[in-house]
């Protein structure tokens, strides 16, 4: 018990020392041990290499997994050791409701049909995207998470250390330039006409325990410069490791870029293929929708649905030739545009057996 209050208090009164000297150097009042140039830029490096390292896996972490409560769920599970649980993508959970419209909407049809066929492709995106997720996470996420919680955390704690260090070292420069400076106070020869002899002895007496106290003094700073320079080359080793550093991370972003490239060129083939499949079925051509430009779709609104022009014909004016609507179409055949038009009164499916063209205004 003795001994741990001596250690307590020989604790505190380091602590004490240096609270000093830093609150003096910060006011200027104390003089600073500075680092040569070559290692400040390695502490900037190091510093700069840490920052970006935190932007970069934040930001890859949201590319990853955007629901911000997902990210803290397993950020808990990761903190607890615990295996994170399987989580449905949004594409897969897409491909659910898909299907399970298409069983309700009727798979038979033709609007079933195509929910059934996007949601298999879908559902391929989702793994895909699962897929994705699980080797940039090992190859990407997981090193750098490393460096922040691994090796900067002994970059930063020998930064300490160092820091430390510096300050026992600049106290001891400061305590021994007091001691030299009471020293030759107490050594000027005093003038024995105008002091006593006691004066005297106790001038000596006092010139005598500063000279002892300046002899301590050196002793501490020796012993505080070697300690100093052991661990600025410590923290010099480290922080030259950044470069290694940077390497493993540039292999890194190669394997990134990698999985990348590849969850796209599969998301691409899934497009793909699933284009090519609608594209085989007639149904899914949506030729019996008409197709109106926005300036004309704005006349024709409230006009009689069958005298609306087919994506083929090329409107130019937005009158018909339904009797309900009182206005004629023009129609330009393929072969004499101009020479073939339907009369007042015409059908829409006797412009469809002329074949696709351009209707054209002629009075109405």
């Amino acid at each position: 018990m003795d001994f741990n209050m001596k250690k307590l208090a020989s604790d505190a009164g380091i602590f004490f020392t240096r609270a000093v000297q830093f609150t003096e150097e910060k006011f200027g009042q104390a003089e600073k041990t500075e680092l040569d140039a070559h290692f400040e830029n390695l502490l900037a490096r190091a510093d700069s290499t840490k920052n970006w390292t935190e932007r970069i896996l934040r930001q890859t972490e949201v590319l990853l997994q955007p629901s911000p409560s997902a990210r803290v769920e397993e950020f808990l599970y990761e903190k607890l050791d615990r295996k994170v649980p399987s989580r449905v993508t949004n594409g897969e959970l897409l491909a659910q409701y898909m299907a399970e419209a298409a069983g309700e909407l009727g798979p038979s049809t033709p609007y079933g049909k195509t929910l059934l066929k996007v949601s298999e492709a879908e559902k391929r995106l989702g793994a895909a995207e699962r897929d994705f997720i699980h080797t940039a996470s090992l190859s990407f996420l997981t090193p750098l998470r490393n460096f922040l919680e691994g090796d900067w955390r002994t970059i930063s704690k020998e930064r300490r250390l160092l820091q430390n260090r510096r300050l026992d070292l600049d106290a001891c420069k400061a305590r021994l330039k007091k001691a030299k400076a009471a020293e030759a106070k107490a050594t000027t020869v005093p003038d024995f006409q105008e002091t006593r002899p006691r004066n005297y002895i106790l001038s000596a007496s006092a010139s005598a325990l500063w000279n002892d106290e300046v002899d301590k003094a050196e002793q501490e700073l020796r012993v505080a410069q070697t300690e100093f320079d052991r661990q600025a080359e410590v923290t010099r080793l480290l922080l030259e490791g950044i470069s290694s550093t940077h390497v493993n991370h540039l292999r890194c972003l190669h394997e990134f870029v990698k999985s990348q490239t590849t969850y796209y060129a599969q998301c691409y083939r899934h497009m793909l293929e699933l284009q090519k499949q609608l594209g085989r079925c007639g149904w899914t051509q949506a030729s019996e929708a008409p197709y109106l430009p926005d300036p004309i779709s704005r006349h024709l609104r409230g006009y009689h649905r069958a005298c609306l022009p087919t994506p083929e014909q090329h409107l130019t004016y937005h009158h018909c030739g339904h009797h309900a609507c009182g206005t004629y179409w023009d129609w330009l055949g393929p072969s004499r545009r101009g020479s073939s038009l339907p009369g007042r009164g015409s059908s829409p499916s006797q412009w469809d057996s002329k074949g696709p063209g351009a209707l054209r205004l002629r009075g109405g």
